[in-house]
């Protein structure tokens, strides 16, 4: 049913290992992520997709903010699942997740997780590692519910640090085949454009952190 997925094995390889200890270094430097979760506000009994949910960390989050939400998760790191599976069970909220081993630039939501559309989709530092990400984004926009929204956090342009801050930050980003995109603001305008949507931006953090927002009209 899907192409041959060639990331996935990149991505079992770095985070076999790392999938253990993840959550607990990353909470340093992954920010944005909590005001991002905060932002979704889904419908009362809605849905939310998380699209490369990696430990399910953001999920069981989002669970618990939203409680009467319904949760769906998809990646393509088969290692990052099986952590994702044992975290949202051991947070009692598995009886409303589900989660799938899929590409997201080109995947199949109903045939995999039983639904179509979702009132809120959202990315959490997965773009600056997917190299197809533009067209990811543009594939969860056909996955909305109509008033739905698309929200996107991950590393912004770091423009206001210190110059030695930001070439230090990027080379160790590069070890990790991490590429913060630069564009993503752009990139969401014209994707929002496209749709008939509207397009919000949010720099944080001094530019550490960029959350995009795309909102299809109801």
């Amino acid at each position: 049913m899907f192409a041959k997925i060639e990331h996935g094995p990149l991505m079992d390889r770095v985070y076999r290992h790392q999938r253990h200890f993840y959550d607990a270094t990353r909470k340093y430097y992954l920010l944005g992520r909590d005001p991002m979760l905060a932002g979704l506000t889904p419908p009362t009994s809605g849905s939310i997709l998380e699209i490369g949910c990696g430990t399910g960390r953001n999920l069981v989050l989002a669970g618990r903010a939203y409680p009467k939400t319904s949760l769906y998760g998809i990646d393509i790191s088969n290692e990052m699942l099986a952590t994702a599976r044992k975290k949202i069970a051991a947070a009692g909220i598995g009886d409303r997740a589900t989660l799938a081993y899929a590409d997201a630039a080109k995947f199949e939501p109903e045939a995999i997780l039983g639904r179509r559309e979702f009132d809120r989709i959202f990315i959490s530092y997965a773009v600056s590692m997917i190299p197809q990400w533009q067209a990811v984004m543009r594939e969860a926009i056909n996955h909305l519910t109509p008033g739905g929204a698309l929200h996107v956090v991950d590393f912004g342009d770091l423009r206001d640090l210190p110059a030695f801050a930001r070439r230090g930050l990027y080379k160790w980003l590069e070890w990790y085949h991490v590429t913060p995109r630069n564009d993503l603001f752009d990139v969401a305008g014209e994707i929002a454009l496209a749709a008939n949507a509207q397009a919000e931006i949010h720099r944080l953090y001094r530019g550490f952190a960029w959350i995009s927002v795309i909102r299809r009209h109801a």
